[in-house]
């Protein structure tokens, strides 16, 4: 099956999905089965009969692309590029100096200043990440070894000790259950 490598979620995907199905309705037309088609094509059975079904249905306008799924989006693609701008300058620039990190709160609050939209957290959430493609960043923590004042780690080691076997003179055992006391 093709479509397993992941494509289909972004534009490039779409447009090569399409095209795919524009070959089907083309070899549809030449006379050509459901069952050759997918071995052609290299995608399921099961696909190529639906094609089919939507090709005989409505021709080659039924499989073309519907766009993307989901909702559309509240931004026009100018809010959108304004938004990306004032990301890119930094918190700073939005007024926040005394902590220089984007938060979800801080952005649904900036797409309101400049765009007049209001967001949830979980909207802007999934515009930043699906639609812009910021990823969250988790805040990098210190180690509680780390000592104060340098940038040396203290690392504390086991050195393991000398002991034998477990059980003395005995193999272990591979079995998962264990013999009871005699």
């Amino acid at each position: 099956m093709r479509y397993a490598d992941g494509g289909g979620l972004t534009q490039a995907g779409r447009r090569r999905r399409e095209q795919m199905r524009q070959q089907a309705a083309d070899l549809f037309t030449a006379g050509v089965s459901a069952i050759e088609v997918a071995a052609q094509l290299e995608v399921s059975t099961k696909s190529a009969y639906a094609w089919r079904r939507a090709w005989k249905a409505g021709g080659s306008e039924a499989l073309q692309s519907k766009g993307t799924s989901g909702a559309r989006s509240k931004l026009s693609d100018d809010q959108m590029r304004r938004l990306q701008q004032r990301l890119e300058a930094g918190p700073a620039a939005s007024g926040y100096v005394e902590d220089q990190r984007w938060t979800l709160p801080r952005v649904v609050k900036l797409i309101a200043t400049i765009c007049h939209v209001q967001y949830s957290i979980k909207g802007a959430s999934l515009l930043l990440l699906h639609r812009m493609g910021w990823t969250p960043q988790m805040p990098s923590h210190r180690a509680v070894e780390r000592r104060r004042g340098g940038d040396h780690l203290v690392v504390k080691t086991q050195v393991a000790s000398g002991k034998g076997s477990r059980a003395g003179w005995a193999r272990g055992s591979a079995s998962p259950t264990r013999r009871g006391k005699r």
